[in-house]
């Protein structure tokens, strides 16, 4: 069963170099899909956390603050959109609430597995913002050899870059 993205006319006068390195058609194969909403992890995750306070939200959650208060504060978001976006992050499992008084009842935010997964994405964005975003970063990460923290995404099979060209696109099997 051929599981590759169909790359659309002329996909059976591939020549070698038009073949991606995963056996299937290239990634630039993907602009010549007929036109529609394509269907997309990408989509699906931004749709859960593609909103500013929501991303916010979860880094201060990284952080280790935890309190709504706090949260509000550090991320300057209103008290109604958190209230919100903390209730679409819990709602979509990147968050979880923990009671920690009863009288009044209030609730701290831990990030879940989900949440702490997030943490590479979170850390490209930080890294793209520094370089196109702002003139010279609010803050600067280092790694516990001393280095300053730079995502260099690597396929975790052969340890290699991944860029761009180095991407197949293929259907999941079943």
């Amino acid at each position: 069963m051929d599981t590759n993205v169909t790359a659309g006319a002329g996909a059976g006068t591939r020549t070698a170099a038009d073949t991606g390195a995963g056996g299937g058609v290239p990634l630039r194969a993907m602009a010549d899909q007929p036109v529609g909403v394509r269907p997309c992890s990408l989509a699906a995750a931004l749709e859960v956390v593609g909103e500013r306070w929501s991303l916010l939200a979860v880094r201060e959650m990284a952080y280790g603050v935890h309190r709504f208060a706090r949260i509000a504060g550090y991320t300057g978001a209103s008290r109604d959109i958190l209230a919100d976006r903390l209730r679409k992050l819990e709602a979509a499992g990147v968050v979880e609430r923990r009671q920690y008084s009863e009288h009044p009842p209030r609730f701290e935010y831990h990030l879940t597995q989900a949440g702490h997964e997030l943490f590479p994405a979170m850390l490209a964005l930080l890294q793209w913002g520094d370089k196109w975003a702002v003139e010279r970063p609010a803050v600067e990460f280092r790694h516990t050899c001393g280095e300053r923290v730079a995502v260099e995404p690597v396929c975790a099979h052969c340890g290699d870059g991944v860029t761009r060209a180095s991407l197949t696109p293929v259907r999941p099997s079943a």
